[in-house]
């Protein structure tokens, strides 16, 4: 999927409000699935933006992050089960790979049993920059979640949370169960981003 990253900083037009919104002035156009659609899109839009922005400083955009992503979350993991989790092809991720590994981001290792076999973790630098942009995301779902109980009163974590589920198609549901519940807290990067800087 081909990432569209906007440069244009100028925000787009707001349609003028009579009274904020808050738990009795919902929006009308949430109430449609075609409002949920684009809210969706603007969301995902926000969610990334900082990460972008951090990213491009360093010459790389939001398909090295998944990258980063997950060789951090599944240190060793290999390559093959890597396209099986992205469902990018193979050269889509040897173009992304090539430039991680050459900017240090990445290590890459035969396998001990299958030396055909290539296993990716993260270098020290690789772990500090996927814990700095880890960090801008969980403290954005962070700001979000607290947002949305202060306008519904409803700790909506576990709501959000089967809605995501329930996005996903019905066949990928156990594989992403197995990731998202591996050992180790998920708001926790492994390297504190306020604890070491990307050298």
């Amino acid at each position: 999927m081909a990432d569209i990253i906007s440069h244009d900083s100028k925000p787009l037009p707001r349609v003028p409000v009579a009274a904020p919104v808050d738990a009795m002035t919902q929006p009308a156009l949430s109430e449609t699935p075609l409002a949920l659609v684009e809210m969706l899109f603007f969301a995902y839009r926000d969610f990334t933006g900082e990460a972008d922005v951090k990213l491009a400083a360093y010459d790389l955009g939001r398909a090295h992050h998944r990258v980063l992503h997950f060789v951090n979350r599944c240190p060793g993991i290999r390559v093959a089960h890597l396209l099986e989790v992205l469902k990018i092809t193979k050269q889509s991720l040897g173009r992304v790979l090539r430039k991680l590994i050459e900017d240090r981001w990445i290590e890459q290792a035969p396998g001990a049993d299958d030396r055909r076999e290539r296993l990716l973790t993260l270098t020290d630098r690789g772990r500090v920059l996927a814990a700095e942009l880890a960090d801008l995301q969980i403290r954005r779902i962070d700001e979000a979640l607290r947002e949305s109980a202060a306008i519904s009163g409803v700790d909506a974590a576990d709501i959000i949370r089967n809605f995501l589920f329930a996005m996903i198609a019905p066949a990928e549901r156990a594989a992403v169960q197995d990731i998202v519940m591996q050992a180790g807290d998920m708001t926790e990067p492994a390297v504190r981003p306020d604890t070491a800087k990307v050298p």
